[in-house]
């Protein structure tokens, strides 16, 4: 029951906000539109909120990533893309892979990489606070791949650090942490 309760919470979150995003320019009059921007949270295993990651269209085809860390265990964690719109608890799985549309190897620093899911590390403090931000080439524009196909994505965090270079996830360790980036349904 928890397992569906959360993918609901969290896609019907993400689809919330960004109905309420708009593309008109502030003041009502010409200059450049609004900037698409959401924020999801992110559950643990016991479907508490740990973390928070707001996503804003910063060009065409740039997003960027913020992600807020508020009740996380201290240390250095893994965080990124997965392939599949679903977190069901506890282990995450559902969430698949890495988001990797173009068959590269895992890690930022792999001459063969990266993944496009591959994120910076989280480093949270013993507060259980942290901060990473990360430039992404995608797009938020609802239906828009590789972010938004037919399953959407998710945001992992995972218990240990990523090392940048080991295939297929760097040796980050279990799924700690999960959030839906899910486009809105469309209405034909």
């Amino acid at each position: 029951m928890m397992k569906g309760m959360i993918r609901t919470a969290l896609g019907g979150a993400a689809v919330m906000v960004l109905a309420a995003c708009g593309s008109a320019a502030p003041g009502g009059g010409g200059g450049s539109p609004t900037p698409l921007t959401f924020t999801v949270p992110l559950y643990d295993a016991q479907g508490q909120e740990v973390a928070r990651a707001t996503l804003t269209q910063a060009g065409r085809d740039t997003v960027h990533l913020a992600v807020d860390a508020t009740r996380l265990p201290a240390g250095t964690h893994g965080t990124h893309l997965h392939e599949a719109g679903r977190c069901e608890p506890p282990q995450f799985t559902t969430a698949g892979g890495h988001l990797n549309p173009l068959a590269r190897k895992h890690g930022l620093r792999n001459p063969q990489g990266p993944h496009l899911g591959d994120l910076p590390n989280l480093v949270v403090g013993a507060n259980g606070q942290g901060h990473m931000e990360a430039r992404i080439l995608a797009s938020l524009r609802p239906g828009q791949p590789p972010i938004f196909d037919v399953d959407g994505t998710a945001l992992v965090v995972h218990a240990g650090a990523d090392d940048m270079v080991t295939d297929p996830s760097g040796n980050s360790g279990a799924r700690i942490a999960c959030a839906v980036i899910a486009t809105p349904a469309v209405g034909s």
